[in-house]
Protein backbone atom coordinates (compact mmCIF):
# COMPACT_ATOMS: atom_id res chain seq x y z
CA UNK A 1 0.00 0.00 0.00
CA UNK A 2 1.47 3.40 -0.95
CA UNK A 3 1.74 5.79 1.99
CA UNK A 4 2.38 9.48 2.36
CA UNK A 5 2.25 12.17 5.03
CA UNK A 6 -0.18 15.10 4.88
CA UNK A 7 1.03 18.21 6.69
CA UNK A 8 -0.30 21.72 7.28
CA UNK A 9 1.13 24.96 8.67
CA UNK A 10 -0.57 25.65 12.00
CA UNK A 11 -0.22 27.88 15.06
CA UNK A 12 -0.02 31.00 12.90
CA UNK A 13 -2.36 33.28 14.82
CA UNK A 14 -1.03 36.04 17.06
CA UNK A 15 -2.92 37.79 19.84
CA UNK A 16 -6.34 38.81 18.54
CA UNK A 17 -5.29 37.97 14.97
CA UNK A 18 -6.65 34.54 14.07
CA UNK A 19 -5.39 32.70 11.01
CA UNK A 20 -6.49 29.30 9.81
CA UNK A 21 -8.69 26.64 11.40
CA UNK A 22 -6.17 24.65 13.40
CA UNK A 23 -8.79 22.66 15.29
CA UNK A 24 -10.41 21.26 12.14
CA UNK A 25 -7.18 20.73 10.21
CA UNK A 26 -5.79 18.66 13.09
CA UNK A 27 -8.53 16.09 12.45
CA UNK A 28 -7.31 15.62 8.86
CA UNK A 29 -3.53 15.92 8.73
CA UNK A 30 -0.85 13.56 10.03
CA UNK A 31 1.83 16.20 10.69
CA UNK A 32 1.58 19.82 11.84
CA UNK A 33 4.23 22.43 11.10
CA UNK A 34 3.72 24.67 14.11
CA UNK A 35 4.98 28.27 14.06
CA UNK A 36 7.54 29.08 16.76
CA UNK A 37 6.85 32.75 17.48
CA UNK A 38 9.17 34.50 15.01
CA UNK A 39 6.95 34.73 11.94
CA UNK A 40 3.69 33.98 13.79
CA UNK A 41 2.33 32.30 16.88
CA UNK A 42 2.21 33.63 20.43
CA UNK A 43 2.65 31.40 23.52
CA UNK A 44 -1.08 30.74 23.93
CA UNK A 45 -1.47 29.90 20.24
CA UNK A 46 1.53 27.55 20.38
CA UNK A 47 0.22 25.81 23.48
CA UNK A 48 -3.17 25.30 21.87
CA UNK A 49 -1.71 23.93 18.65
CA UNK A 50 0.62 21.49 20.39
CA UNK A 51 -2.10 20.32 22.77
CA UNK A 52 -4.47 19.76 19.86
CA UNK A 53 -1.84 17.85 17.92
CA UNK A 54 -1.20 15.57 20.91
CA UNK A 55 -4.93 14.97 21.32
CA UNK A 56 -5.28 13.83 17.71
CA UNK A 57 -1.99 11.93 17.46
CA UNK A 58 -0.55 14.40 14.94
CA UNK A 59 3.25 14.71 14.73
CA UNK A 60 4.50 18.22 15.56
CA UNK A 61 7.26 19.85 13.55
CA UNK A 62 8.97 23.14 14.35
CA UNK A 63 8.22 25.61 11.55
CA UNK A 64 11.11 28.01 12.01
CA UNK A 65 11.52 31.26 10.14
CA UNK A 66 13.04 34.70 10.01
CA UNK A 67 12.26 37.11 12.86
CA UNK A 68 9.62 38.92 10.82
CA UNK A 69 6.16 39.15 12.40
CA UNK A 70 5.17 42.14 10.24
CA UNK A 71 5.99 40.30 7.03
CA UNK A 72 4.77 36.89 8.19
CA UNK A 73 8.27 35.55 7.49
CA UNK A 74 7.83 35.95 3.76
CA UNK A 75 10.57 38.55 3.27
CA UNK A 76 14.22 37.54 2.83
CA UNK A 77 16.48 38.78 5.63
CA UNK A 78 20.23 38.90 5.12
CA UNK A 79 20.99 37.67 8.63
CA UNK A 80 24.46 36.38 9.51
CA UNK A 81 24.81 32.58 9.67
CA UNK A 82 25.75 32.57 13.37
CA UNK A 83 22.76 34.71 14.28
CA UNK A 84 20.43 32.59 12.16
CA UNK A 85 21.67 29.42 13.86
CA UNK A 86 20.98 30.91 17.28
CA UNK A 87 17.52 32.07 16.23
CA UNK A 88 16.62 28.60 14.96
CA UNK A 89 17.78 27.02 18.23
CA UNK A 90 15.72 29.60 20.15
CA UNK A 91 12.59 28.71 18.20
CA UNK A 92 13.15 24.99 18.68
CA UNK A 93 13.44 25.53 22.42
CA UNK A 94 10.23 27.54 22.58
CA UNK A 95 8.15 24.96 20.76
CA UNK A 96 9.75 22.10 22.67
CA UNK A 97 8.51 23.59 25.94
CA UNK A 98 4.92 23.38 24.76
CA UNK A 99 5.18 19.92 23.22
CA UNK A 100 6.62 18.78 26.55
CA UNK A 101 3.59 20.19 28.38
CA UNK A 102 1.38 18.28 25.92
CA UNK A 103 3.21 15.04 26.70
CA UNK A 104 4.98 14.87 23.36
CA UNK A 105 8.07 16.30 21.67
CA UNK A 106 9.09 18.08 18.49
CA UNK A 107 9.35 15.40 15.80
CA UNK A 108 11.02 17.32 12.93
CA UNK A 109 11.98 20.76 11.64
CA UNK A 110 10.65 22.55 8.56
CA UNK A 111 11.68 26.09 7.56
CA UNK A 112 8.96 28.61 6.78
CA UNK A 113 8.30 31.06 3.98
CA UNK A 114 11.21 33.14 2.72
CA UNK A 115 13.71 31.08 4.71
CA UNK A 116 12.40 27.88 3.09
CA UNK A 117 12.83 29.41 -0.35
CA UNK A 118 16.19 31.04 0.40
CA UNK A 119 17.91 27.83 1.51
CA UNK A 120 17.02 26.08 -1.70
CA UNK A 121 20.10 27.89 -3.09
CA UNK A 122 21.60 30.04 -0.30
CA UNK A 123 24.40 27.84 0.98
CA UNK A 124 25.35 30.02 3.95
CA UNK A 125 21.87 30.17 5.40
CA UNK A 126 21.19 26.52 4.61
CA UNK A 127 24.32 25.56 6.51
CA UNK A 128 23.21 27.76 9.43
CA UNK A 129 19.88 25.94 9.70
CA UNK A 130 21.60 22.56 9.49
CA UNK A 131 24.03 23.61 12.23
CA UNK A 132 21.13 24.64 14.45
CA UNK A 133 19.50 21.23 14.11
CA UNK A 134 22.77 19.35 14.48
CA UNK A 135 23.69 21.20 17.66
CA UNK A 136 20.18 21.04 19.15
CA UNK A 137 19.42 17.39 18.39
CA UNK A 138 21.27 15.46 15.67
CA UNK A 139 18.46 12.88 15.71
CA UNK A 140 15.85 15.45 14.70
CA UNK A 141 14.69 14.93 11.08
CA UNK A 142 14.28 17.83 8.65
CA UNK A 143 11.69 18.40 5.93
CA UNK A 144 12.42 20.43 2.82
CA UNK A 145 12.34 20.82 -0.94
CA UNK A 146 13.90 17.97 -2.96
CA UNK A 147 17.17 19.03 -4.60
CA UNK A 148 17.70 21.96 -2.21
CA UNK A 149 21.00 22.98 -0.68
CA UNK A 150 19.32 22.55 2.68
CA UNK A 151 18.59 18.86 2.23
CA UNK A 152 21.98 18.23 0.60
CA UNK A 153 23.87 19.80 3.49
CA UNK A 154 21.61 18.16 6.07
CA UNK A 155 22.28 14.74 4.59
CA UNK A 156 26.03 15.46 4.49
CA UNK A 157 25.81 16.34 8.20
CA UNK A 158 24.20 13.00 8.99
CA UNK A 159 20.68 14.30 9.58
CA UNK A 160 17.63 12.35 8.45
CA UNK A 161 16.06 14.17 5.53
CA UNK A 162 12.53 13.98 4.14
CA UNK A 163 11.19 15.50 0.95
CA UNK A 164 8.11 17.67 0.60
CA UNK A 165 5.72 18.51 -2.21
CA UNK A 166 3.08 21.23 -2.07
CA UNK A 167 -0.56 20.42 -2.70
CA UNK A 168 -1.68 24.00 -3.28
CA UNK A 169 1.32 25.67 -4.92
CA UNK A 170 2.42 25.89 -8.55
CA UNK A 171 5.90 24.77 -9.59
CA UNK A 172 8.47 26.21 -11.98
CA UNK A 173 10.02 23.92 -14.61
CA UNK A 174 13.08 23.67 -12.31
CA UNK A 175 10.98 22.14 -9.52
CA UNK A 176 10.95 25.22 -7.28
CA UNK A 177 7.84 27.07 -6.12
CA UNK A 178 6.38 29.85 -8.23
CA UNK A 179 6.72 33.06 -6.13
CA UNK A 180 3.49 34.02 -4.41
CA UNK A 181 3.48 37.46 -6.06
CA UNK A 182 3.15 35.87 -9.51
CA UNK A 183 -0.16 34.96 -11.09
CA UNK A 184 -1.09 31.30 -10.74
CA UNK A 185 1.23 30.67 -7.78
CA UNK A 186 -1.63 29.37 -5.63
CA UNK A 187 -3.98 26.55 -6.58
CA UNK A 188 -7.57 26.72 -5.34
CA UNK A 189 -9.68 23.94 -6.87
CA UNK A 190 -9.85 21.07 -4.31
CA UNK A 191 -10.62 18.29 -6.80
CA UNK A 192 -7.74 19.27 -9.10
CA UNK A 193 -5.39 19.57 -6.12
CA UNK A 194 -6.45 16.12 -4.91
CA UNK A 195 -5.83 14.63 -8.37
CA UNK A 196 -2.33 16.09 -8.39
CA UNK A 197 -1.62 14.80 -4.88
CA UNK A 198 -2.70 11.32 -5.91
CA UNK A 199 -0.27 11.41 -8.84
CA UNK A 200 2.55 12.53 -6.56
CA UNK A 201 1.75 9.76 -4.06
CA UNK A 202 1.98 7.19 -6.86
CA UNK A 203 5.26 8.63 -8.18
CA UNK A 204 3.71 9.95 -11.38
CA UNK A 205 4.53 13.23 -13.09
CA UNK A 206 2.65 16.50 -12.63
CA UNK A 207 2.72 19.69 -14.65
CA UNK A 208 4.77 22.78 -13.91
CA UNK A 209 3.24 26.20 -14.50
CA UNK A 210 4.41 26.15 -18.14
CA UNK A 211 3.20 22.60 -18.81
CA UNK A 212 6.56 20.90 -18.28
CA UNK A 213 6.24 17.45 -16.71
CA UNK A 214 7.85 17.12 -13.29
CA UNK A 215 8.37 14.15 -11.02
CA UNK A 216 8.08 15.35 -7.42
CA UNK A 217 9.55 12.71 -5.13
CA UNK A 218 7.84 13.35 -1.80
CA UNK A 219 7.47 11.85 1.65
CA UNK A 220 4.99 14.54 2.67
CA UNK A 221 2.34 16.76 1.06
CA UNK A 222 1.74 20.27 2.40
CA UNK A 223 -1.55 22.15 2.55
CA UNK A 224 -1.05 25.75 3.68
CA UNK A 225 -3.29 26.42 6.67
CA UNK A 226 -3.60 30.12 5.80
CA UNK A 227 -4.80 29.52 2.26
CA UNK A 228 -8.50 30.35 1.72
CA UNK A 229 -10.41 27.08 1.61
CA UNK A 230 -7.60 25.15 3.32
CA UNK A 231 -10.01 22.94 5.26
CA UNK A 232 -11.90 21.95 2.13
CA UNK A 233 -8.65 21.29 0.28
CA UNK A 234 -7.26 19.14 3.09
CA UNK A 235 -10.52 17.22 3.45
CA UNK A 236 -10.71 16.55 -0.28
CA UNK A 237 -7.07 15.49 -0.54
CA UNK A 238 -7.29 13.18 2.49
CA UNK A 239 -10.50 11.58 1.24
CA UNK A 240 -9.23 11.07 -2.30
CA UNK A 241 -5.96 9.50 -1.18
CA UNK A 242 -7.72 7.17 1.25
CA UNK A 243 -10.31 6.16 -1.34
CA UNK A 244 -7.51 5.26 -3.77
CA UNK A 245 -5.69 3.09 -1.22
CA UNK A 246 -2.97 5.53 -0.17
CA UNK A 247 -2.26 5.33 3.56
CA UNK A 248 -1.92 8.66 5.34
CA UNK A 249 0.82 8.36 7.94
CA UNK A 250 3.30 10.77 9.47
CA UNK A 251 6.70 10.43 7.83
CA UNK A 252 8.31 10.47 11.29
CA UNK A 253 6.06 7.76 12.69
CA UNK A 254 7.46 4.33 13.38
CA UNK A 255 5.57 1.35 14.77
CA UNK A 256 5.44 3.04 18.16
CA UNK A 257 3.33 6.13 18.85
Amino acid sequence: MPRIDLNADLGEGFGRWELGDDRTLLTMVTSANVACGFHAGDPTVLRGATAGAAEHGVAVGAQVGYRDLAGFGRRFIDVSPNELTDEIVYQLGALSAFTHLAGDRVRYLKPHGALYNAIVHHTGQARAVVEAVRSYDPELPVLGLPGSEFLRLAEDAGLRVFREAFADRAYTPEGTLVPRREEGALLHEPAEIADRCLRIAHGETVHAVDGTELRLDADSLCVHGDTPGAVKVARTVAARLSEEGVQLRAFTRTDQR
